[in-house]
């Protein structure tokens, strides 16, 4: 049995709000929204998804307290290209809600990452064309070329043991998995 990822309900403070953010931002739409208990219409769950076969990807119950504590590091969502994640900086700079944007290379990975109006962390990505051993963090600067880029995490990262192009680290995985 291969396990596939389905969704994550955050607990929010302000449920409208957060809607609001990850429709407007993140380009989620909301595909159920309800009372949890029909008992007490007051507590409503929302259900958000970017794609037409899941029924949600994420959802939200406004349970969340005032302290600053939860339970979630972060959450990653995958784009298809650098030029998506340079697009997505560029919209949550100019949109103001969200704070600590940053550039991130994981080596394996470029990102933006961001606090969300109720201070959680998303991870916005793309593959690069490489494996890197993980964990691995460094910052690189949004104004940089896709080449310039690509030579900065080669420089980076080429000498650790387990660099290699990514097409070839996921066809050993593949025989590995005996996908």
């Amino acid at each position: 049995m291969k396990l596939r990822w389905s969704h994550a309900v955050i607990y929010v403070r302000n449920l409208d709000a957060m809607i609001d953010f990850y429709r407007d931002v993140l380009g989620f739409q909301v595909s159920d929204r309800g009372p949890l208990d029909p008992d007490n219409p007051g507590l409503e769950l929302a259900f958000i998804s970017q794609v037409g076969s899941d029924h949600h990807q994420l959802a939200f119950a406004p349970v969340r307290g005032e302290g600053p504590s939860t339970t979630l590091d972060h959450m990653a969502f995958k784009v298809d290209s650098l030029a998506d994640v340079r697009a997505m900086a560029e919209k949550l700079q100019g949109d103001g809600r969200a704070s600590g944007i940053s550039a991130v290379s994981h080596g394996n990975a470029w990102s933006v990452y961001f606090k969300d109006p109720e201070d959680n962390s998303v991870e916005i990505f793309c593959d690069s064309p490489f494996h890197v051993r993980q964990p691995q963090v460094r910052t690189w600067d949004f104004s940089m070329s896709e080449e310039e880029l690509r030579r900065a995490t080669e420089e980076q990262f080429g000498g650790e043991p387990e660099f290699k192009p990514i097409d070839e680290y996921y066809a050993e995985r593949r025989r590995r998995f005996g996908d």
